[in-house]
């Protein structure tokens, strides 16, 4: 049987997005194998859901700047595609 690592001491409430959504797929990997040890999967679910908590703020995050940007963009637009403040 192949030696698990032990979760970290603390949970990583920083990083990027890339890091978490490394850490899910480490977990889901680890819970799928069926080797992990009874006594760790509560820690285990533990640092996925904070992990998930991660990846979901940070897409909310994007998804509201795109949202804001995006639609402040085309209400500046006329239908022929210029500037209504430019002043073409």
């Amino acid at each position: 049987m192949a030696p698990m690592t032990e979760p970290q001491a603390t949970p990583q409430s920083t990083g990027t997005y890339r890091e978490a959504y490394a850490r899910l797929s480490r977990i889901a990997a680890e819970l799928e194998s069926g080797e992990a040890d009874l006594d760790r999967v509560l820690p285990l679910l533990e640092e996925a859901r904070e992990a998930y908590a991660q990846c979901r703020a940070r897409i909310e995050a994007v998804r509201a700047v795109l949202a804001g940007d995006w639609a402040d963009e085309d209400a500046g637009n006329d239908a022929d595609g210029t500037d209504a403040d430019d002043g073409a």
